[in-house]
């Protein structure tokens, strides 16, 4: 079905066609051409973290982060209940084990309960800034410290939101607030980790290509033009996240009070406008019929068929999961756009 008013949609109004055009015109289009080292470069600046290293997906981020950090089988990450799956399966590409904490009531990871699941095998934890509200990084980097543990920051959902862990990773997919269609990237001060990262995206390649590989490794490159596409964005990061404030604040005082709507705390960087609705799937074929589109709240890690646990139904990752969504979120909805989802969103409730 197509919407009127889609949940998402690439802000692609700066030099992205130029910056693409660019690259075909010189021939530079594979992960070789020096659009990829230009966004990298300007990834990293804006964060003011040393090294930037682009791959092909923020899943690919998370995995090559913890590969690069020595995350194999017989390890364990701590890993969020509420997070999108990749998040888990990144552990799990590695060989390693995902151990899951409950959210707080920010949807963020419960700081409080992360050292009950630390074991001798716990290699990292991985904190997810859950629709662009920070974790308490305070809290996991000294849990990290106290433990000895590395710290994989997802960050796929929080672009300006600066990293602290060992490595930060980014994910560029089409409804991110930054996006090149697909692809991602790893942030770190490390530039041991930063060469590792680079080494394991590009098939472990020797120094002279000689085809003799000594690890298992990916090919998880990004290409020119989608760093093209970055670099543009990453030009217009800051305005981008000044638009999306300015819809947080909208949304803030449109849904104010409105009888059956929960609204949630406030985040660092707007990547969805994230809310609990009474009577929810009324609520969004309602919208629905309105040319209006919404998406659900992630599900509890522990409901996930690979890693289905009984005590689900418990988790307050469960409860969220249960009666959230979000509204339309993104730089090209206008201030009439909004207006109208609010209407209807007041509507529905009885309180137009």
């Amino acid at each position: 079905m197509s919407f009127k008013y889609p949940v998402s949609r690439p802000a692609l109004e700066g030099r992205e066609l130029e910056y693409l055009t660019g690259a075909v015109e010189d021939g530079w289009i594979s992960s070789q051409g020096p659009m990829v080292g230009r966004f990298e470069r300007a990834f990293a600046d804006y964060n003011g973290v040393a090294h930037g290293v682009s791959c092909s997906s923020g899943t690919a981020a998370l995995t090559l982060a913890l590969r690069a950090l020595g995350i194999g089988p017989g390890d364990e990450v701590i890993v969020p209940e509420f997070t999108m799956v990749a998040s888990a399966w990144a552990v799990t590409y590695t060989g390693a084990t995902p151990v899951f904490v409950d959210c707080g009531d920010d949807l963020n990871i419960d700081v409080t309960r992360i050292e009950e699941k630390i074991t001798a095998r716990t290699k990292a934890v991985m904190p997810v800034h859950i629709y662009g509200r920070r974790c308490d990084m305070d809290a996991v980097m000294d849990i990290a410290y106290q433990y000895n543990l590395r710290v994989v920051e997802d960050s796929a959902e929080a672009h300006g939101v600066r990293p602290v862990g060992d490595i930060a990773c980014y994910s560029l997919f089409a409804n991110k607030i930054i996006t090149a269609g697909e692809g991602g990237i790893c942030l770190t001060d490390d530039p041991k980790l930063a060469g590792q990262l680079a080494h394991l995206r590009a098939m472990a390649f020797t120094k002279d290509h000689s085809f003799l590989h000594k690890k298992v490794a990916y090919n998880f490159r990004m290409t020119a033009m989608q760093a093209a596409v970055a670099l543009a964005q990453v030009e217009r990061l800051d305005d981008i996240l000044a638009t999306r404030r300015e819809i947080e604040r909208r949304y803030d005082e449109g849904l104010a009070g409105v009888p059956g709507i929960t609204l949630m705390p406030p985040r660092d960087v707007l990547w969805m406008y994230d809310l609990r609705a009474e009577r929810r799937e009324e609520l969004r074929e309602f919208l629905a019929g309105e040319s209006i589109e919404t998406r659900l709240f992630f599900k509890p890690m522990s409901r996930q068929p690979m890693y289905l646990h009984p005590d689900w139904p418990s988790l307050k990752a469960h409860t969220f999961a249960e009666d959230g969504l979000y509204l339309p979120t993104h730089t090209g909805l206008s201030a009439t756009d909004q207006d109208f989802v609010i209407d209807r969103v007041r509507a529905f409730y009885g309180a137009g």
